[in-house]
């Protein structure tokens, strides 16, 4: 439950989790799940402690090393949160945790001044992949904020545009951050406003249009009216004679002839055939039957 809750209801996850805490506080996975609800609910120095337990109870699990250099940056102690970042439990990361780490301690340098330091810890050979991976739109992100942060403007609206681009499911807001530097205006086209206009401007074409088309009827009107016809036996364009009472653009549509259904020769009723003699002649015998 609080695993499910962490993100969107921090503060009912946190609660969840505690209570699970206090019936199994010997349980590793417990121990975890309580520090990751705390630290989304922005406890720091509860976080910490249950992750530290937590990698106790479970042979030193460092898959959470992240998170607990981001609780020592939460408690405002970034020299302890650099230390860990140097502890040789940093060593046995994986890939994605690996990339989480250079992310946090960016911004641990940030907090101590070192803007450059910010953006030079996070050029790591997977700035560089040409393939998306799991974490290539928070590294763009951080990188993108690094140079922002840095004052290299043009560089961190390019990286904001990759961020953008790779983060699919809309979990950051780079794209807001790209028309920041940019000076462009996002428009909600969920907006109602947006919608009114399009409507405005739908009517406004409505309506130049039937000006048009009442121009363009005048212009064609009959000799009473001052136009001029169309003399008759000559056509008109698209080829079409005119003919009296043919629609305004002159094409005069006619009924297609109706098909006459042919029966197939298959389908034809399988009756005998009777052939009649023809009658003789005034003064001819009929023949006999031989």
């Amino acid at each position: 439950m609080a695993g499910r809750l962490a993100e969107e209801e921090p503060e009912r996850a946190y609660k969840h989790a505690r209570a699970a805490r206090r019936l199994a506080s010997r349980v590793g996975v417990v121990r975890e799940a309580a520090g990751v609800a705390a630290y989304h609910a922005g406890e720091w120095a509860e976080a910490l402690a249950e992750l530290r337990a937590a990698r106790r109870l479970s042979a030193g699990d460092v898959s959470y090393l992240p998170v607990m250099v981001d609780c020592e940056r939460g408690l405002g102690r970034p020299e302890r949160a650099l230390d860990l970042i140097k502890s040789p439990e940093a060593q046995n990361l994986d890939p994605m945790g690996r990339v989480e780490l250079r992310i946090v301690e960016s911004g641990v340098r940030r907090d101590l001044g070192q803007y450059d330091a910010a953006v030079v810890t996070l050029q790591i050979p997977e700035l560089r992949d040409r393939r998306l991976r799991p974490w290539s739109a928070r590294l763009f992100y951080a990188y993108a904020d690094a140079l922002a942060e840095a004052g290299r403007k043009e560089e961190a609206s390019d990286w904001f545009a990759r961020a953008a681009a790779a983060d699919r499911d809309g979990e950051t807001d780079a794209a807001e951050r790209y028309a920041e530097l940019e000076g462009l205006h996002i428009i909600d086209t969920e907006d109602g406003d947006v919608e009114d206009a399009g409507a405005d401007q739908a009517g406004a074409d409505q309506a130049g249009a039937e000006e048009a088309g009442a121009e363009e009827g005048d212009a064609g009107d009959g000799p009473e009216d001052g136009g001029d016809a169309v003399p008759e036996g000559e056509s008109v364009p698209g080829g079409v004679a005119a003919a009296e009472g043919a629609p305004a653009t002159g094409i005069e549509f006619k009924a297609a002839d109706p098909e006459v259904p042919e029966t197939p020769e298959e389908d034809a009723p399988d009756v005998p055939a009777v052939f009649l003699a023809p009658k003789p002649a005034e003064g001819e015998q009929p023949p006999h039957a031989g």
